[in-house]
This record gives structure tokens, sequence and C-alpha cells, in this order.
């Protein structure tokens, strides 16, 4: 019986330490830091689609990736790229975007966007919430603000 009480003594310290060690939040995966922010989207000149705007900062240790924006004040939105075919500019759906460890994206109506089908009537200067949701981060808020079509 004594020989057992040193090394489950042992076992029992190291497991307090260690629960202590997690519940600080020092032990895992740096966290991450996503920001977002200068949200603007396009107002609609058809019922067919526009588009929204956002500029991402990751200031955090790991990459992290963009999978997907929705808006409960919106219909359907899909992450998109500008494609010009036969010299016609066209709007695809693309797949999850990485947003490297300590860099930036910057979303601009010729590169990546986000698609918003179908949208409603928007006014001028309306903000618009949005969920941008990352693989690591999870679901970061946004807003973005109702703008006239143009350079941004």
């Amino acid at each position: 019986m004594r020989a057992a009480l040193v090394p489950t003594g042992t076992c029992a310290a190291v497991l307090v330490l260690l629960s202590l060690y997690t519940a600080s939040g020092a032990a895992g995966e740096p966290p991450q830091n996503i920001t977002v922010s200068d949200g603007r989207i396009f107002r609609p000149t058809d019922s067919a689609l526009t588009s929204a705007f956002f500029s991402i900062r990751n200031t955090g240790g790991t990459k992290d990736v963009l999978v997907s924006v929705s808006s409960l004040d919106l219909g359907v939105t899909v992450l998109a790229r500008t494609v010009t075919e036969n010299g016609e500019n066209d709007t695809k759906p693309i797949g999850p975007v990485t947003v490297p460890a300590g860099g930036s994206l910057r979303m601009e109506p010729s590169t990546i966007k986000v698609a918003v089908l179908d949208p409603p009537t928007l006014e001028l200067g309306k903000e618009i919430r949005f969920d941008l949701w990352f693989r690591n981060s999870g679901q970061v808020k946004a807003t973005a603000v109702t703008v006239s079509p143009g350079p941004l």
C-alpha cells in the first residue's frame, strides 16, 4: 500500500497542474486573432446580384480559412471571384479562402468578394449584419454599409 502512495500522489499532483495550465488558456493552439473591418455592400442596381467586401486581418500565429459568409438580412451569399471569359466579366463561386498568419485579405470588385444573390432593396448608408465563418476562429460578426457601385 505504501509503495502505491508515491506514484498515486505524483499522478494526482501532475493532473492538477495540467488542469490549471489548460484552464489558464496557455495550452493548445495559439488563439486566432481575426478582425473584420471596412465592410461595404453595393446598393443593388438590379435584383439579380450585388457584392459585399471586407478587410480581414489575421494577427495570430497560424493561418485561418474563411469558409463562408452569411447574413440574416440578405438572401443567399457565396464567396466569389470575378472571372473574365471571352471578354466578358462573370462572377464565379469559389471555395474557402486562406488568410495567412500575420497577414490580411482585402476584398475588391476585381478579386474576392461576397456575392449576394437576389438581394433586397437597400438604402444608401444602411448597415447590414454579416457573419464570417472561419475554420479555426469560428463565427466573426461584421457589418457592411450600403454604398453606390463604383471604385472602393
